[in-house]
């Protein structure tokens, strides 16, 4: 199972890398820092790339994410990568973002689009998606079969009343004399 999720996770890195070119935007001031998706709505997910950073983590700054981005090295050729989420309260427009990498500090923007996100928050199934088929023991044969064959129709008779009353008083029994003998040794 670990090496399949190597291998996902692998296919997924090159299918990034290799299509990542096309879906980035720069920043419209030429800072460096672009965005993916080009002009994100709000509450959506958004991907920073920071190229020819010379640390290996910077932090990227801006009022349209919903927190401080932290960035960090996704490969060996200095591009800085990291996620965050685009507020939801924000409004469409430009936003500035900035990313202190090393001794310089880089400038971008941001650009939100007006069209919201829907509202992705799962809703309770009005059903149960996978119920577990749990059986039902000595009386799943009873109920599947609705009439009840084989069931006891009338209620327990005298003999059943007899033998609960006899076992309610023997454990009655047991229970004084375990009392009688917890006092006679001065315990409880």
């Amino acid at each position: 199972m670990g090496s399949l999720k190597v291998t996902l996770c692998a296919g997924a890195a090159l299918a990034t890398a290799l299509c990542a070119p096309a879906a980035y935007t720069y920043a419209a001031d030429g800072g460096g820092v672009s965005v993916s998706p080009s002009s994100p709505a709000p509450g959506s997910d958004v991907t920073l790339r920071v190229p020819d950073c010379t640390e290996k983590t910077a932090v990227a700054v801006s009022a349209a994410f919903e927190s401080d981005v932290r960035l960090s090295l996704a490969a060996e050729d200095g591009v800085l990568v990291g996620s965050s989420r685009v507020r939801t309260s924000v409004r469409a427009g430009a936003y500035a973002v900035q990313v202190k990498c090393g001794d310089h500090a880089r400038k971008g923007t941001i650009t939100v689009g007006d069209d919201r996100r829907p509202d992705t928050r799962p809703s309770a199934p009005a059903s149960p998606v996978a119920p577990v088929d749990a059986g039902g023991g000595g009386t799943a044969e009873l109920a599947a079969s609705g009439a009840g064959d084989g069931a006891r129709v009338d209620p327990p008779g005298t003999a059943h009343t007899v033998t609960g009353l006899v076992l309610a008083g023997i454990a009655a029994v047991a229970v004084a004399l375990r009392s009688v003998r917890s006092r006679s040794r001065g315990t409880d």
